[in-house]
């Protein structure tokens, strides 16, 4: 199959799964997810995605095992030591300060998996306010989309090995031993509430001061992770703390975090504020100085005039000009016998530019009329540049009085405006290839990030693989140890059996007999006593042979007589005397006892042949 078709056929499994049990991961990062499901696939051997769809069709129960396999549910109390106790050093006192005494606390630890992270952030905040502070004032919401993890986090049981990282004064202190397992105190407990919660799809939880999500943004594609940061943004109160995982950083997100301490992972929302305008009107009244004051005054706004960095002149109604100030006078070579003059008459009605008819204009439109950038040349070289304001000078019922004319320098402004245009075009040329730079970095942090981000999903792969093999090698070990329990006790019974053995051969070698034992299609079971010594076979060359294929030096054909005799008389036993051969070669006379073994049972009897050598005097 085509890497086309498969990934169509995958993205139809995602489809299916979202349709069928509401789980939407479409937003996962392919690789990771798919890289699970695949796994779990091997579990059940199958090796198409189109065919694992069909599977779970044929078996509903085969979901949970699937998303227990997708959902990588890696944690412990404290993980990463030192990023807790930044958290409880420095951040959990900032939260309290920021509080009212009686003001609730709220917090969220979404992503919980199995609950170790939302009671290592009760106890944190436990030691900072006390019992009953933190029973009177803490919330802490705990979430998961994996129900079989929040059944577990809610009952709070954890192993020894789960409770190696919580300090031993703390398990002392907020921890339970019921059995084998750890319970968190109920009373405390109590502030902790667990509930389904998909980051991706359902509304945030508000009004949040802490908000721990370590390890969960890392599984998502960016476009999501900015989708769940917009929301973990709106959840948190302005000054609210979000506490991250150590493969997450956030990099292209600082327009809604800052960094707190960004080794630790621990940032702060950045506040969206609306700025608005606002006019503040200062009405000021004040009374006419006495008359004797009044040349003083005028002399006074006179040098003002003078003063100002603007040239004006001002003219009344009929054009005559009323005054000229030192600077106008300097530009325009004019003089203090000009007041009084026509407008008209004087080269700056013309010069640098036609004055009458912005007057005309500023008189019609009741307004002040502006013109910018007017070129005044002073020889050849020298070029100045005007900002030209002609204001109408009304009265209170809108009559006219004249007309104020500033000429306002810009020269400076405008070569500044020059350099600056000059500048705004090389910056924009230096912008364009910082920005392509800057994109290229941007490209490189993000392809860095999601190695990261992937470099620790697969950690926390392993790490739930090597959970799993730790979980068999304890099995393993235990059913070793019964192994070595039953061998033990094989062993002492081998023991026992052979010393029986030796106890029997030294019964029978004491008694000068031979034992033969032979079943019912005359295979011979056992070789005892004298038997050897009389015949000259060994136990191990005749066992399980039949009886009359053995080259001894007994009449077979009456032993065989004498056996089916005593099995046909109800086992009574049956005794001849016959001529035999030993095994040396010697004729000797052997009595032969055979009966039906009592130690036997079943349907197939075995048959006792005793052998005895009857010495003639």
């Amino acid at each position: 199959m085509s890497p086309t078709e498969q990934n169509a056929d995958f993205e139809a499994l995602l489809l299916y799964l979202q349709q069928s049990r509401g789980f939407d991961f479409t937003g996962y990062k392919r690789s990771t997810l798919m890289r699970r499901v695949l796994k779990r696939m091997s579990q059940v051997a199958v090796g198409e995605f189109a065919d694992y769809l069909d599977y779970l069709q044929v078996h509903p129960d085969e979901f949970a095992q699937l998303f227990n396999t997708i959902l990588i549910n890696v944690t412990s109390f404290f993980r990463d030591p030192d990023a807790w106790t930044f958290l409880g050093r420095e951040v959990v006192p900032r939260i309290i300060d920021a509080k009212a005494v009686d003001e609730p606390i709220r917090c969220w630890c979404a992503g919980t998996a199995s609950g170790e992270e939302a009671y290592s952030l009760a106890m944190l905040l436990t030691e900072a306010l006390g019992v009953d502070q933190f029973r009177h004032r803490v919330k802490i919401y705990a979430t998961d989309v994996d129900e079989d993890a929040l059944s577990q986090a809610r009952l709070s049981g954890h192993s020894a090995r789960e409770m190696e990282n919580v300090p031993p004064e703390l398990a002392e202190r907020y921890f339970e031993l019921a059995g084998a397992r750890y319970t968190f105190r109920s009373d405390l407990r109590r502030s902790l509430i667990f509930g389904r919660h998909d980051l991706v799809q359902d509304a945030p939880i508000s009004r949040l001061d802490l908000l721990v999500c370590r390890n969960t943004l890392m599984y998502f594609m960016a476009e999501t992770q900015a989708r769940v940061l917009a929301r973990l943004h709106y959840a948190l109160n302005d000054g609210g703390h979000l506490f991250l995982g150590k493969a997450e950083m956030l990099l292209t997100h600082t327009d809604l975090f800052a960094p707190v301490e960004l080794r630790h992972r621990l940032f702060s929302k950045v506040p969206k504020v609306t700025l608005r305008d606002r006019l503040t009107v200062v009405a000021q009244a004040g009374n006419p100085e006495a008359s004797q004051h009044l040349g003083r005054r005028i002399r006074m706004m006179e040098l003002v005039n003078d003063a100002s960095p603007a040239g004006q002149v001002v003219v009344d109604v009929s054009g005559h000009v009323v005054q000229v100030n030192e600077r106008a006078r300097s530009w325009f070579r004019l003089n203090p016998r000009d007041v009084g003059r026509p407008l008209q008459d004087l080269e700056i009605s013309y010069r640098p530019m036609e004055l009458r008819s912005l007057i005309e204009q500023a008189y019609s439109e009741r307004r002040q009329v502006s013109v910018l950038n007017v070129e005044r040349r002073n020889g050849e070289t020298d070029v100045q540049y005007l900002d030209l304001y002609v204001t109408p000078l009304l009265e209170s019922d809108h009559g006219v009085l004249g007309a104020s004319i500033i000429f306002s320098d810009v020269t400076n402004f405008h070569r500044l405006q020059e350099e600056l245009e000059r500048s705004r075009q090389e910056l924009e040329t230096a912008y364009e290839e910082l920005q392509s730079t800057n994109e290229e970095l941007e490209t490189t942090n993000e392809e860095l990030q999601s190695t990261v981000e992937e470099l620790e999903t697969t950690n926390e792969e392993l790490q739930s693989s090597n959970e799993e093999l730790e979980t068999m090698n304890e099995e393993l070990e235990s059913t070793n140890s019964e192994l070595q329990a039953i061998n033990g006790e094989l062993r002492q019974r081998t023991e026992e059996v052979e010393e029986v053995n030796a106890f029997v051969e030294s019964v029978l070698g004491g008694l000068q007999l031979g034992v033969v034992v032979v079943d019912s299609e005359l295979l011979v079971k056992m070789w005892y006593g004298r038997s050897e010594d009389l015949w000259g076979l060994r136990a191990g060359e005749v066992y399980d042979q039949p009886l009359m294929s053995l080259d001894i030096g007994l009449p077979l054909g009456e032993v065989r007589a004498l056996v089916r005799r005593s099995l046909a008389d109800d086992g009574e036993s049956r005794e001849t005397v016959v001529d035999a051969t030993n095994r040396r070669g010697r004729t000797i006379r052997c009595r032969i006892v055979a009966s039906v073994s009592p130690l036997t049972g079943g349907d197939t009897p075995n048959v006792v042949l005793l052998m005895e050598e009857i010495r003639i005097s």
